[in-house]
């Protein structure tokens, strides 16, 4: 079978591909930008790839009229502040272009819109879902409230706040009721509904049997991890300073932080399990689920995460756009030193970052972090979602992946961190030398005067670094 998979460098598209894979589907791979999308070399046989952009209705031509079923994993909590008739014009642009194809049926992962006041976020998927069903194929809708697995949005910023907050003066939502689902169990529900006629010009609620506020979900997760939590809700928190305190504590951005705020004021509960029953699936547990997740960080096992996607940084780039470094206009630090070992010195490189640290200097490192959490930047609390492995496209720290090709030994990084300008940070290894380059392309006279305050730390801290990346273990 031919398997049209929208979102395919996305956090359910990255977990999803390899299933459809094994399952002896032909999957075509929509992306963005076919430079931050690095497969397994074992799919390389089973997919083909597509470069398109479901705003550009030209770029959507590319599509084959072949596929027998498409997926449809699209959406943003954190672009643009129009995100909502934007992603509207992506599904009418995408239902029109699927319709002219042989297509029998598009699945959309949608969220759980059965209040009757919706969050905008929730709002637009039910706008989407509207669009979506209006094409000449079979239309299945599976609805998810927070999905718990290891990198998933919701997870991570629950883990944040268990982990870092002994004590929790909380805002009053923490007491909304909503319905988690497994990571696992998504996968499930996603491939079991795949060509199934019992399924078709349908919308279906998933989620486990548990049915608990955002607190018994924190306490148990804390439970999960041997921690003692107390928490205290208050009526006094509004929703801008809820959304502060979300993207102070934890890892997501600002954007992200003001949209879940608005959905979790808002109850995601099952209208009932009916596809349970018809596909034969029973959800493990909340905790179940949570201790999954935490066996796959232990194991540095995690296939996908949402600190990859660029709506954790809230930039909206391609990376084939940056990825040759600028000379004319820029300043420049580029240092050189001799190494003992060359897979040693890679291996360094490539375990920069994250919980690692950057070798040298890593509270200004941290500070850094810090000041750029005051003006709304990432700040460094995404760390990286592999200990030892890079990839294009992914987020380290404030840090995105332009180039990573441990072969060649070179990695490029593009700052996401807010600057009066645009930073690379560039390491390569060439004739038994590290070469380690910051490039600063200033913007006006507040990008000049930028790098010139900085200028003194550079030494301390990039002369520091070189020297301990080049050192042998």
């Amino acid at each position: 079978m031919k398997i049209l998979l929208t979102g395919a460098t996305g956090y359910i598209g990255k977990r999803l591909l390899p299933i459809l894979v094994q399952e002896g589907h032909h999957v075509v791979c929509c992306v963005r930008d076919k430079s931050r999308f690095t497969p397994a070399s074992s799919l390389q046989n089973s997919i083909s790839i597509v470069e398109l952009d479901m705003l550009d209705v030209q770029s959507l031509e590319q599509i084959p009229r072949d596929i027998d079923v498409a997926y449809y994993l699209i959406h943003s909590m954190a672009s643009a502040g129009n995100y909502s008739s934007l992603e509207q014009e992506s599904a009418i642009n995408f239902r029109q272009r699927i319709s002219r194809t042989h297509a029998q049926q598009v699945i959309y992962l949608s969220g759980m819109v059965n209040q009757d006041r919706l969050s905008k976020h929730l709002a637009s998927r039910k706008t989407v879902e509207y669009e979506l069903q209006k094409g000449n194929y079979h239309f299945t809708c599976l609805r998810a409230g927070i999905i718990v697995g290891s990198g998933s949005a919701s997870f991570e910023i629950m883990r944040d706040l268990v982990e870092k907050l002994p004590v929790m003066i909380a805002p009053k939502w923490l007491q909304t009721q909503c319905q988690p689902i497994g990571i696992a169990d998504v996968l499930k529900f996603l491939t079991g509904v795949l060509l199934n006629e019992k399924t078709y010009d349908q919308d279906f609620d998933i989620g486990c049997g548990d049915v608990l506020t955002y607190r018994e979900m924190l306490l148990q997760l804390a439970a999960v991890r041997n921690l003692n939590r107390s928490i205290w809700t208050v009526p006094v928190m509004t929703p801008k300073l809820s959304s502060y305190w979300l993207y102070f504590v934890t890892s997501t951005s600002y954007r992200l932080a003001i949209s879940l705020v608005d959905s979790m004021k808002v109850e995601v509960v099952c209208r009932d399990s009916r596809i349970n029953n018809l596909l034969g699936i029973q959800p493990i547990p909340y905790r179940e689920a949570l201790v999954r997740a935490f066996a796959k960080i232990q194991n540095n096992a995690i296939v996908s995460s949402w600190k990859d996607s660029y709506s954790s940084s809230g930039m909206n780039i391609n990376i084939s756009d940056f990825i040759v470094v600028p000379k004319f206009g820029c300043f420049q630090d580029q240092r050189k030193h001799n190494i003992k070992s060359e897979k040693q010195s890679i291996d360094k490189v490539w375990r920069i970052g994250g919980g690692n640290g950057w070798y040298y200097g890593n509270w200004l490192w941290r500070l850094r972090g810090f000041l750029d959490k005051l003006v709304g930047g990432v700040g460094l609390r995404r760390g990286r979602t592999s200990p030892t492995e890079i990839a294009p496209g992914d987020a380290l720290d404030f840090w995105r992946v332009l180039y990573a090709n441990k072969e060649e030994g070179r990695l490029l990084l593009f700052a996401e961190m807010k600057l009066p300008g645009e930073a690379w940070l560039e390491f390569k290894i060439e004739n038994n030398q590290l070469i380690q380059t910051a490039t600063f392309r200033p913007l006006g006279l507040a990008g000049r005067l930028y790098w010139y305050a900085v200028l003194p730390f550079h030494g301390f801290i990039f002369g520091g670094m070189i020297r301990e990346l080049a050192l042998a273990d």
